[in-house]
């Protein structure tokens, strides 16, 4: 629902209404909520600079929006403040990701994506707040968003007091390191505002480190055309081959600096079953997920964040992880099924993957 005008009502206290916002926010499972304005003047020079060195690749949304991300009255007119909130989803379940990354038979999957797809959960959770909030104000102008429009959550988390953005461009929260989800309501409510989050990064740079494919071209600074997870899952066509041999058996995004990441000693569990893995997809074997027929691949990825990538990527980013894996009659035997593939572009990824075991 939107409106054009602020909310204004002298009957309503919004000193103790974001106050009221913030516990039924931790009610509907939300780890934090802050509120923050709308001035996003820093962030949006930065994201124009990093538009014009072409560092967003083939993520052409970016560049349609442009400066929409950055200024939410523009992209819902009679926005006055962001209610923005995080859930942390760390599956304690699974399988540690370091033992997955350190067996070349396993295929990684970024921890976000074993469970079910977060953007409805946190959208729903967002339009009971929302209800909430409703009950006691009346109608008020409001539109929610998780991670599915023109919007800089980060940005506007740290502003809203919920974290910083580390060198690796993550956002980081002193007590729950960095394993949670943003979601945001865009509101004409005049709530008063937090404090913005202070950067503890300090002289660390176990994240710029640790990236396979040194995507963190800088403090603060990535190239997604090298980053894993952009690769694996916005790329829609052939990985450059220097890349391959560094992805390893990551086969679906990259957890790697948040993995080193000291602030992570501090997260939290998610609590939401939601986030649990399925299917076993947190510690499937390259072979076991490359003989997944479409059907298969379907139906366990149905209502996951991994079923947006479709069938054709995730036999390209299999075959490149087997390409990776030790050399082994299985694994050429399962390439050579898959040569003659109707999509040119795994049939190439496939070849490229057979080289690699001559």
């Amino acid at each position: 629902m939107a409106s054009t005008g602020t909310h204004t009502n002298p009957d309503i206290d919004y000193r103790a209404l974001g106050r009221h916002i913030k516990r039924w926010g931790q009610e509907l499972g939300f780890q934090q909520v802050g509120i923050t304005a709308t001035r996003l003047d820093k962030d949006e020079a930065w994201l124009l600079q990093w538009l014009q060195a072409g560092h967003h690749g083939e993520m052409e949304y970016m560049q349609r929006h442009g400066t929409l991300r950055s200024r939410p009255d523009e992209l819902v007119p009679g926005t006055v403040r962001v209610i923005s909130a995080r859930m942390d989803y760390w599956p304690a379940q699974a399988r540690t990701a370091n033992a997955v990354l350190q067996d070349p038979a396993l295929a990684y999957l970024s921890r976000y994506a074993l469970g079910r797809d977060y953007h409805k959960l946190l959208r729903k959770r967002l339009q009971q707040l929302a209800t909430r909030i409703e009950s006691l104000t009346g109608p008020f102008g409001y539109r929610a968003f998780t991670d599915s429009a023109p919007v800089l959550e980060k940005a506007l988390a740290q502003q809203a007091g919920l974290g910083w953005i580390g060198k690796h461009t993550n956002l980081i929260n002193e007590r729950a390191g960095s394993w949670f989800f943003l979601g945001e309501l865009y509101t004409n409510l005049p709530l008063p505002v937090d404090t913005p989050a202070a950067n503890h990064c300090g002289s660390c740079h176990s994240c710029i480190d640790a990236c396979p494919t040194r995507a963190i071209i800088a403090p603060y600074q990535l190239d997604a055309r090298l980053c894993i997870s952009y690769l694996t899952i916005e790329l829609r066509g052939a990985i450059p081959e220097p890349l391959r041999p560094l992805i390893g058996n990551r086969i679906y995004g990259c957890d790697d600096c948040q993995l080193v990441c000291p602030w992570n000693r501090f997260a939290s569990p998610g609590a939401e079953d939601d986030f649990n893995p399925r299917h076993g997809l947190d510690s499937g074997s390259l072979l076991q997920l490359f003989a997944w027929g479409q059907q298969e691949f379907e139906e366990n990825t149905s209502g996951s964040a991994i079923h947006r990538i479709g069938y054709e990527c995730w036999l390209r980013n299999l075959a490149v992880g087997l390409g990776n894996a030790p050399t082994s009659e299985a694994v050429i035997t399962a390439l050579k099924a898959r040569q003659d593939d109707p999509s040119a572009l795994v049939r190439e990824h496939v070849a490229w993957a057979l080289q690699q075991h001559v």
